[in-house]
């Protein structure tokens, strides 16, 4: 097992890279980048925009900056370049690190993000790190909270619909389960927010935030009611959007194993439903279900989330996620994507791990070699 471990970890580092190459070529490709942004805001704004790119202040510093925006014949390579010194679009290139070619760029991203070091956002003004770990409490919360509603939803349905399957049970919960597939999580929440957060009908949960303004100087009661009171919503939608697949697996997990000839042989000797059933039964139709539940916290809390975060105004990893590709904040965008796949990779890891955890006869060494 140790073996199969340390080559699963050596196979991360050339996934990661893949990962990175991929997308940092699709985003070199996409237009728009923190270059054209800036050139755009100067144009927008001369005077401000120009104070801080080139570091001049006062009136007199605005004026000779207008000028030389006015003046300058542009440049073909950016979009938007027209009318501004090439001076001065090569001090914006350095300031963002595109004074270097893009193979540089990459090779220096590769080695920074090997020590873990993600840089600073563009418009931020605070290291990656630093807004992953103000963001994260957030997501987290969400992620825990609808993960955990999810299986606790999900299994005991599942297997009462595998438990009477054609039954009237079966028959009308499979409809919630079709709304639970047919209605996106995004979808769902904005028609919470019409119906409970002010919209067309009932304003009883609140809209925006996790908390509320005066949350520090409430008591402790009063923090943990007002946080639940802000959490419905977005956790509601998220777990509608989530638990239809999980019961199906279920049911269906549990249906094959009710169906094997060991269940018969525990009936014919005579136990009791309930001990062939969650004696026998569960622990086998279990495994793929539990076995999961890492990628699927994951699943939840790096992709599930941003439309909820977004929709609901809550300042966690999607939100940021959201803005920083709106804003081609590169440091943000590129460095969440390195933390959050590595993390995916290590869990999918962890998920196979537990497989042998759950059932010990199952031996990833021993079926490599097979």
């Amino acid at each position: 097992m140790l073996a199969y471990i340390f080559r699963r970890l050596l196979l991360i580092v050339p996934t990661l890279i893949g990962i990175m190459t991929i997308n940092f070529i699709i985003v070199q490709a996409a237009p728009g980048g923190p270059v054209e942004q800036a050139l755009a805001k100067l144009k927008g704004d001369n005077t401000s925009a120009m104070a801080r790119f080139t570091g001049s202040e006062g009136s007199e510093a605005g004026g000779s900056s207008n000028q030389t925006v006015q003046s300058g014949s542009g440049s073909s390579k950016y979009r938007g370049s027209r009318g501004i010194e090439p001076e001065l679009i090569a001090e914006i290139e350095k300031q963002y690190g595109f004074d270097q070619p893009a193979h540089k760029r990459f090779l220096k991203m590769l080695v920074d993000y090997s020590r873990f070091d993600f840089g600073t956002s563009f418009y931020r003004d605070t290291s990656v790190i630093d807004l992953v770990k103000e963001k994260m409490p957030v997501s987290i919360s969400l992620g825990l909270w609808t993960t955990l509603l999810v299986y606790l939803i999900s299994i005991p349905l599942g297997i009462k619909k595998a438990t009477r399957d054609g039954s009237a049970f079966d028959v009308w919960s499979s409809s919630i389960v079709i709304i639970g597939y047919a209605i996106p999580g995004f979808l769902f929440a904005i028609l919470l927010i019409v119906l409970f957060a002010g919209g067309s009908f009932l304003d009883i949960f609140p809209l925006r935030g996790l908390t509320s303004s005066n949350f520090e100087s409430m008591s402790w009661s009063e923090k943990v009611a007002d946080y639940f009171w802000h959490i419905t919503l977005p956790v509601i939608a998220m777990v509608v959007g989530g638990f239809a697949s999980l019961t199906m697996l279920t049911k269906n997990s549990f249906i094959e194993e009710i169906n094997k000839q060991y269940v018969l042989t525990a009936r014919a000797k005579g136990l009791t439903e309930n001990r062939v059933l969650y004696g026998h039964v569960f622990r086998n139709a279990m495994l793929i279900v539990v076995a999961g539940f890492p990628s699927a916290f994951v699943g939840v809390l790096f992709t599930g989330a941003l439309l909820i975060e977004v929709i609901f105004s809550l300042d966690g990893l999607g939100l940021m996620g959201f803005e920083a590709a709106l804003n081609r904040d590169y440091p943000v965008m590129f460095g969440t994507l390195y933390f959050f796949t590595l993390l995916g990779l290590i869990m999918n890891l962890i998920g196979d791990l537990m497989y042998t955890v759950i059932d010990p006869r199952i031996d990833f060494e021993r079926r490599e070699f097979m």
